[in-house]
C-alpha cells in the first residue's frame, strides 16, 4: 500500500511538473513577437521599434523576406505571429487567391509608400516614344496601382470601371503602342537597363537606390482613398488581431518616436499613417 501511493505522489508531482513547465514555455512565447517583414523600409522601421518593445518585456524577433508570398504563408501557417511588408489591396487578393485568414491587425495601418515612375533607358517621360516598353509588377493589385499611374499620367486609358483590379487585358487606349513589360515587383528596378521606364513599389525603389520625392518622373496622387487602399498594414491571423503582444507592436510602430524617424529617413518616400 505505501508503495503505491508513493508512485501516485510521484506521478502527481510530474504531472504538476509538466504543467508548470508548459506553462512557463507559453509565457515566455507571449512575449516573443516573431514577424516577416520586407527588407526596406519594413525590416528597419521594426528594427527602430525593437528597443521600445524591449522596456515593455517583448522581444521582437524580424526574419526578412524578399518575396511577396512566404510572409504570409509563414503567418496563416502560425510559425509567426505577424507580418509587415504588405497593403490591404494585396492582403485581400492574397486571401482571395489562396483562402487563408489573414486580416489586418487592431490599430494596424503603419505607414504608405507612393508608387513612381522612374527613368530606365529614357529620362523623361515627354521622350516617351510610340512602341516603347515600360515595366509593371506583375502581381495582382500592385499590377492595378501601376496601370491607373500610367492612366494618370495620359499614356494609356482604362476601360471604365476597371479601378484596383486593373489588368492589362484593362488597357481600353494605347495610343503609343506601349509594351507593358509584367515582372514580379522585386525585379522591375532590375528591369530599367532594358526598358524606358519602370513603375516600382516605394520599398523596391528605396533598395533600389531610389527615392520618390527625388527620383520618381510621376507619382501616384495621394488622396484619403489611395491611403485607405494602399497603406502598409501589420497582418496578422484571424483571431490574433487584438493578442497584447500585437497591441503592443502596434502601438509602438504607431508611436511619435517611429513617426518622427520614419519621417526623417525617407523623406517622403515612406509616409506615416495616421488613422487608425
Amino acid at each position: 500500500m505505501k508503495k503505491k501511493i508513493f508512485t501516485v505522489i510521484i506521478a502527481a508531482a510530474l504531472t504538476a511538473g509538466i504543467f508548470t513547465g508548459c506553462g512557463s514555455k507559453s509565457a515566455a512565447n507571449d512575449k516573443v513577437i516573431k514577424v516577416a517583414a520586407s527588407e526596406t523600409p519594413h525590416s528597419e522601421i521594426l528594427a527602430k521599434a525593437k528597443d521600445a518593445l524591449a522596456k515593455e518585456g517583448y522581444d521582437l524577433q524580424v526574419t526578412v523576406f524578399e518575396d511577396y508570398v512566404q510572409p504570409n504563408n509563414v503567418v496563416e501557417q502560425g510559425e509567426f505571429d505577424a507580418n509587415y511588408f504588405q497593403h490591404i489591396n494585396y492582403l485581400n487578393s492574397f486571401n482571395d487567391e489562396n483562402k487563408t485568414h489573414l486580416v489586418v491587425a487592431d490599430n494596424g495601418k503603419i505607414h504608405y509608400e507612393p508608387f513612381g515612375i522612374y527613368a530606365g533607358t529614357k529620362s523623361s517621360l515627354s521622350d516617351l516614344a510610340d512602341g516603347d516598353s515600360i515595366a509593371i509588377p506583375n502581381d495582382t493589385t500592385n499590377e492595378a496601382r501601376a496601370l491607373l499611374l500610367l492612366e494618370q499620367e495620359g499614356l494609356i486609358k482604362l476601360n471604365e470601371g476597371a479601378g484596383v483590379t486593373a489588368t492589362v487585358n484593362d488597357i481600353a487606349e494605347n495610343p503609343r503602342n506601349l509594351e507593358i513589360v509584367e515582372v514580379e515587383a522585386a525585379q522591375v528596378p532590375k528591369q530599367l537597363p532594358s526598358v524606358a521606364f519602370g513603375v516600382i513599389n516605394g520599398n523596391y525603389a528605396l533598395e533600389a537606390g531610389l527615392n520618390v520625392g527625388k527620383d520618381a518622373l510621376a507619382v501616384e496622387a495621394a488622396s484619403g482613398e489611395a491611403i485607405q487602399q494602399y497603406v502598409n498594414i501589420i497582418a496578422v491571423k484571424e483571431g490574433s488581431q487584438s493578442s497584447d503582444k500585437i497591441k503592443a507592436l502596434t502601438s509602438v510602430l504607431k508611436s511619435d518616436d517611429i513617426v518622427s524617424y520614419i519621417n526623417s529617413t525617407y523623406e517622403g518616400a515612406v509616409v506615416p499613417y495616421d488613422g487608425e
